[in-house]
Order: structure tokens, then sequence, then C-alpha cells
């Protein structure tokens, strides 16, 4: 097997797998990265969302040896363990979660939407949200969130404003 290199929330890792084992299972089984989640298996749910290279990709249909040399970015490293990401603050701030299995991806989906088109409008929200499904249907606080941090409400670099639902870790 071959040893295949990148990053992951920032960290370089080196693994032996098989370039066409599937990058979900790298990343959890292999790499203990257990934010990403397990749906479908056949990327049809969105659950299992990861950016790679600035793209979103359904990391369960993703080759890790596609990867080799790049950057992935899981909704773990989307914070700087202090603050949460803007995306993620706008989840609370609006109650996105419901039951919170798919959250994980359909934040990735709304991080890299946001980092390839800061102002999208419904239909670039509706277009890039589409394959992430959702059973709580929670589609409509999704499209809020997404408007409230391409407008601005939370500040640039990663770290959002404090607002009465703000969530902060303990170091």
């Amino acid at each position: 097997m071959p040893t295949i290199n990148f990053t992951v929330d920032g960290k370089p890792v080196s693994v032996n797998a098989d370039n066409n084992e599937e990058l979900l299972w790298v990343l959890r089984d292999r790499l203990g990265v257990n934010s990403v989640k397990y749906g479908c298996g056949v990327g049809l749910d969105g659950v299992c969302t990861a950016i790679v290279n600035g793209q979103a990709v359904r990391t369960c249909i993703t080759p890790v040896g596609s990867v080799a040399g790049g950057h992935v970015t899981t909704v773990a490293g989307l914070s700087d363990g202090e603050h949460l990401h803007p995306v993620q603050q706008a989840w609370v701030d609006n109650d996105v979660a419901q039951c919170g299995y798919c959250q994980a991806g359909q934040i990735m989906s709304a991080v890299a939407l946001l980092n390839k088109n800061p102002h999208p409008n419904d239909d670039d929200i509706d277009k890039a949200m589409a394959g992430n499904l959702c059973r709580c249907g929670t589609y409509f606080r999704i499209r809020t969130a997404i408007k409230q941090v391409a407008a601005g409400k939370y500040a640039p670099g990663g770290e959002a404003k404090p607002t009465a639902n703000t969530v902060y870790y303990a170091k």
C-alpha cells in the first residue's frame, strides 16, 4: 500500500492506504476524525461532506488517493478552538440544528459556497445545498443563516461577533 500525504484541518498526515479507499473511512478509522459522518455511503445525502482543496466533496465516494498532497477541512477544523466559525455560529443563532446528524455536512457545504461566492442569491444557495438531505426540514433556517453570514452579520476571519447564543469552548 502506498503512503498518502495530505493535511487534515491544517495538520499534516500520512496514511498507508489503497488509493481507492474511501476518504471517509481513512478519516474516521485511521485518523480518528469522527466529525465526518457516515450516511448513505453513495454520495447522495451530504452527511459526509468535507472541503477538499476548496471544494465541497462527499468523502464516502472520494478515493483517498485523489487528495494526495491536498488539503482536507472538516467541520472540526473550522473553529479556532475558542470561537465558532461564522457559519457555525449562524447555525446556533438560527436554531438550524434539530437532531444534528446532518449538520456537519450542511455546514461544510455552506462554507464552501461562501468561500466561492461571498454573496449568494437564493438560487446559488439552493444549488449548493441541494445534495444535503435533512429529515428535520430546517431548510429555511439554513438559507437564513447563510444569508446572514453573507450580509456580514458575523465578523470575517473565523471569529463570530458575540451574541446571546455565542458558544465558547472551555480551555
